[in-house]
């Protein structure tokens, strides 16, 4: 392990980093979801500062986790002074390639939260999307995330239910291959009130909170009550 970062996850996803762009291709699913969970948090974050919309002009955010700049770009686009992190040297190779095609001025670090931690960083808002059902070390990711944050904190991940595992393990990666087959453990995917807990011992609450829920039929994503599946969390001091 690196810090928070397994490293079979590392290798995993540094692999698909070429192909992180593709619309069509394996991240195809983060694709379609990115307006939705971007939106959403961008909107509280601008809400918790007095403002409407998702403007984020001028704020800081960091983005735990960030491949290859899917939801850093979004932030820097709301107007955010944005740093992702990831591990994977290869994905972070390919988001500064495209943030530069892009004219997006994001700062790129490789590594883990925890090495920002060391070394005093702050941030207006922390951001860890699909990330929390990679990690093992959880109690040491809440506490870096929080430790980070001078305002909220954003996740999205997977519950772990039944039909979780039908739909997100089974469906998403043997039946309808719309993920590289292996991207999830089940066994990993994270209850929302196991991340409650977690993140309570981090010193942090949940404030908010909301279901992903996809179209079957166009393969968008919109908010929704249920978090059987995929849902996002908002935490604050």
């Amino acid at each position: 392990m690196a810090g928070t970062a397994v490293e079979a996850e590392i290798r995993k996803f540094g692999a698909l980093a070429d192909r992180w762009w593709d619309p069509a291709g394996p991240m195809k699913p983060l694709h379609r979801m990115n307006p939705l969970r971007t939106g959403w948090i961008a909107e509280r974050i601008a809400r918790a500062h007095g403002r409407t919309g998702r403007d984020l002009s001028g704020l800081t955010l960091l983005d735990v986790g960030c491949g290859a700049g899917l939801a850093s770009e979004a932030f820097s686009r709301f107007g955010a002074r944005v740093t992702g992190v990831d591990a994977a040297a290869d994905a972070l190779a390919a988001a500064r390639a495209h943030a530069a095609a892009g004219g997006l001025e994001i700062e790129y670090r490789e590594g883990g939260p925890e090495d920002l931690l060391a070394e005093g960083a702050r941030f207006d808002a922390v951001v860890a999307l699909e990330v929390v059902e990679h990690v093992e070390e959880r109690a040491a990711f809440y506490a870096a995330l929080a430790g980070l944050a001078a305002g909220p904190v954003f996740l999205s991940t997977l519950n772990r239910t039944v039909r979780s595992f039908l739909m997100a393990k089974l469906g998403a990666e043997y039946l309808l291959r719309l993920l590289p087959i292996g991207t999830h453990d089940w066994k990993m995917f994270v209850t929302p009130g196991e991340l409650g807990a977690g993140l309570k011992r981090a010193g942090l609450r949940v404030t908010d909170i909301a279901g992903m829920t996809m179209d079957p039929l166009t393969g968008g994503w919109r908010e929704s009550r249920d978090l059987g599946v995929n849902y996002l969390v908002m935490a604050g001091r």
